[in-house]
């Protein structure tokens, strides 16, 4: 065990002290962690692609207009969506297991795009309502603390790096490719005149 993997500096799984919460808990960690997973995945390309959506005039007049809403009736307006797209999960995996591979990814990527692209800009914009409400805020501190929790892992923290180190390698190719592209241009301008 290595200093920073003691007890007291790793966050603590939110466990039930008694009962069947207590027998479960493994098993609702397994299915948190796949689910986080999950969504991790989709994220950060998903939060670019929101902020982009959320600055044309259709939506900032959208946004305002959730704002005037009050703490349930923004609640009832974020948990539509979520009820709606969270059985995409089990969809895309039912369609996998019956050998339907690109139809499960299709399910799967689209309806995860969906969800957290309108349950993130939802939640972006009514958070500070939808926490007054008692249950919503003990249910988000829960599932803070669950995914602090995982984020807390050696394995979680390694792939955070393998994913970054991923991403700043396609940045750069991406960036070369774009500068090669620019000088081409560049070249049949001049050469064109």
């Amino acid at each position: 065990m290595i200093e920073s993997d003691t007890p007291q500096q790793r966050p603590r799984p939110p466990v039930p002290r008694h009962g069947a919460g207590r027998v479960l808990s493994p098993v609702v960690a397994v299915v948190a962690a796949l689910y986080f997973l999950i969504d991790a995945l989709f994220l950060p390309p998903i939060r670019v692609l929101g902020r982009w959506i959320g600055g044309f005039a259709v939506f900032r007049r959208l946004a305002d207009w959730i704002r005037t809403l009050g703490p349930y009736q923004t609640l009832a307006l974020f948990l539509v969506p979520l009820i709606i797209l969270e059985p995409v999960k089990p969809v895309a995996a039912y369609l996998a297991a019956k050998g339907h591979l690109t139809r499960s990814a299709i399910v799967l990527v689209v309806g995860e795009i969906l969800k957290v692209t309108i349950v993130e800009r939802l939640f972006h914009i009514g958070r500070d309502k939808l926490m007054t409400i008692r249950a919503f805020a003990w249910t988000y501190t829960y599932v803070m603390q669950w995914l602090a929790y995982f984020e807390a892992f050696a394995a979680w923290q390694a792939a955070r790096r393998y994913v970054r180190a991923i991403k700043a390698r396609g940045r750069a190719v991406w960036m070369r490719l774009r500068a090669r592209v620019r000088s081409i241009v560049r070249s049949a301008r001049t050469d064109a005149w």
